[in-house]
């Protein structure tokens, strides 16, 4: 029986991702409630009733939730979720319930909270995994036709939850976690959201359609050149705006125009393809400037950040979007409105917006 939905999202925001998936399951009329500890990375969403929870993890858009970066639901047997493992020989406790489950499996993916004490458990994780895989094709418990991809949360090397997802209702990476190097040109780590956020809001088919040489950016707040420098990878010509320096071998490449002037009354020649933004600024305020841009004709797509208060992180994540949303609705401007705690993200979350 799958009595819950276990969802990761980073340390410390567990009360913005139990409070957004507990609307979703509201008005789905799905009644359930949630269970969580401060900082765990970890939140449980139990079904207070013996409906089946992977028919709300089907109805739910995982895509619309903005805090969670992985999720499945949980087996449980004889009233808990955690199997105890016996230390010389894991794998028949492990293999015993999945030959229960009603579901064809497409692959398996380890788990375990992104907390310091959980990382602990990688080394563990990536040795243990080849013989799990052994272990399932030997007992024919995957298809390469499955919809369904089995999860093992270990919460330490001998204790687990077995769950499953839909492949195509979560999140591609392990634990929702997109794996980037950083590069050792780019002029800052903040490089790495802005090419995490592209690779998460727009699909294969979109990526070189939407940033291709020749393409126009605007880039406000850009120093020391983070963002710039991903979208003059891409072949963009970028106008930086910021008083502070950009770094000088990414200004070697002439690419990029710098101005010196104000983010938020700098107004551009003409329409741009991309405006991207990272200040750390006032989320209702970056909200308006974003909006402005696209009732100004001034841009066609946006991907930028709001960076979040300390309290009601959620209710301000909302606002933000609720404004735009009704701005851009009242110019009559087709629009589609994504927004995600990527996993390079901290005290924010990245918005994308495309017409």
């Amino acid at each position: 029986m799958f009595n819950q939905i276990v969802l990761l999202c980073r340390p410390g925001f567990e009360k913005e991702c139990a409070g957004e998936v507990i609307e979703h399951a509201n008005k789905l009329q799905f009644p359930a409630y949630i269970q969580t500890k401060e900082k765990s990375g970890v939140v449980f969403l139990v079904s207070s009733s013996e409906q089946q929870t992977d028919a709300l993890i089907t109805r739910i858009n995982f895509r619309q939730l903005i805090f969670v970066r992985q999720w499945f639901t949980s087996w449980s047997s004889q009233g808990t979720n955690i199997i105890s493992l016996d230390e010389t020989d894991r794998l028949p406790d492990i293999l015993k319930p999945i030959k229960c489950f009603a579901k064809e499996l497409y692959d398996v993916e380890l788990d375990y909270p992104d907390t310091n004490e959980g990382k602990s458990l990688n080394k563990f994780c990536k040795q243990f995994k080849p013989h799990l895989v052994n272990a399932l094709k030997k007992n024919r418990l995957l298809s390469a036709h499955a919809r369904w991809r089995l999860h093992l949360f270990f919460t330490d090397s001998l204790n687990v939850m077995i769950g499953i997802a839909p492949i195509d209702n979560s999140d591609k990476n392990a634990m929702g976690i997109s794996r980037l190097k950083m590069p050792g040109a780019a002029p800052s780590r903040s490089t790495l959201k802005l090419d995490e956020a592209i690779k998460w809001f727009l699909s294969d088919e979109q990526q070189p359609q939407l940033f291709k040489p020749g393409l126009t950016a605007v880039d406000l707040g850009a120093a020391p050149g983070g963002w710039s420098w991903q979208l003059v990878q891409r072949g963009c010509h970028v106008t930086a705006i910021d008083n502070g320096p950009m770094q000088t071998e990414l200004m070697k490449t002439g690419m990029v125009e710098h101005l010196k002037t104000d983010a938020f009354t700098y107004t551009p020649a003409r329409k741009v393809d991309w405006l991207v933004c990272d200040m750390a600024e006032r989320p209702l305020h970056v909200s308006r400037l974003i909006a402005r841009w696209f009732t100004n004709n001034y841009c066609r797509n946006a991907i930028f950040n709001l960076k979040l208060p300390m309290k009601k992180r959620l209710v301000n994540v909302q606002e933000c979007l609720a404004l735009i949303e009704q701005i851009l609705t009242q110019e009559k401007i087709k629009h589609t409105i994504q927004a995600k705690h990527l996993y390079h993200d901290r005290e924010e979350i990245t918005v994308c917006i495309t017409t």
